[in-house]
């Protein structure tokens, strides 16, 4: 099995090739970097872009934390031992522009040591996944990205995209809106090594999914960025943000995570947009573009 520390080393080299990758994209705005310490242990790399062309707010996080698990996490992650070791990239890009998309991405890995004795193996594992959240839905990008994400998996595990499709689905649902907060991509979380797949098989898996995301959001950006849009187009906007925002502060699993180990709040809330609107009892117009959108944000739709 590759090290910890070699996985958080590769972690920090997508990060820079991420950065990179988006400032060319925007073109005016650059990263701030912000290097932190994690009380208990470790610590990361926040890179945050703003007001850019295009780039109205964003993060590209890499973390490297250890120490000890509170008692609320042991039991979420249904594990006795309390040391652990944590490592990834954390991705959220929130553009200017209603007609280019919302995206995240996140690969991680979670390390605890054997128990007493030596007598278990270690518990680890990989998880991750990048999905989309269009403020309007347009059916060509929806399967171009979901196919760029599928040819991925079919690298590595021809169920990995139908199981991780599916995945995604289920776990980026808003449950008191009964809509997903996008059009999905892949999500999983807890792969380990098998008799089909070595856990540098998997790493190497990681690693092409972090890798994905600078060619798929590019091509993305550039389809949209240069669309006419109007005030109520915008508005719309904030109202889809609305939405991202009420997942990520009820659902977020890696939310969760940070505040319960005293992760660095600015981190950890980074994902949040800059701008979003709850609107009273809103319904769109019939026949409206903002209805189609509103009706594909549903489980099981086959985009690839």
């Amino acid at each position: 099995m590759i090290s910890k520390e070699q996985i958080a080393e590769d972690y920090k080299l997508i990060q820079d090739e991420i950065c990179a990758a988006l400032e060319q994209l925007d073109g005016v705005a650059r990263f701030e970097q912000e290097l932190w310490e994690r009380e208990g242990g470790g610590g990361g790399r926040t890179r945050v872009i703003q007001n850019g062309s295009i780039i109205e707010k964003g993060g590209v996080n890499f973390s490297a934390v250890h120490g000890h698990l509170p008692d609320t996490m042991k039991k979420a992650l249904q594990v006795e031992q309390d040391d652990f070791f944590a490592t990834g990239v954390s991705i959220v890009i929130h553009p200017n522009h209603p007609m280019v998309p919302i995206i995240h991405m996140n690969i991680r890995y979670f390390e605890m040591p054997s128990t007493m004795g030596g007598e278990s193996k270690p518990v680890r594992w990989f998880g991750g996944g990048i999905d989309l959240t269009p403020h309007y839905v347009f059916e060509e990008d929806a399967r171009f990205f979901h196919g760029g994400l599928k040819a991925v998996c079919d690298q590595y595990y021809a169920d990995f995209y139908p199981r991780f499709k599916k995945w995604a689905d289920d776990y980026f649902f808003i449950k008191h809106r009964q809509e997903t907060r996008g059009i999905g991509g892949i999500f999983y979380d807890r792969l380990t090594a098998n008799d089909e797949l070595s856990w540098e098989q998997i790493f190497e898996f990681s690693k092409s999914v972090g890798r994905s995301f600078a060619p798929l959001y590019t091509e993305l950006v550039n389809r949209n960025r240069d669309k006419e849009f109007t005030a109520q187009h915008q508005l719309f906007q904030y109202q889809r943000r609305s939405r991202y925002a009420e997942f990520n502060l009820v659902y977020d699993a890696g939310t969760k995570f940070g505040l319960e180990t005293n992760g660095r709040i600015e981190s950890i809330l980074m994902s949040l947009p800059p701008t979003a609107k709850w609107l009273y009892d809103y319904h769109p117009q019939p026949g409206s573009d903002e209805e189609k959108t509103l009706s594909l944000l549903k489980k099981g739709i086959n985009w690839a």
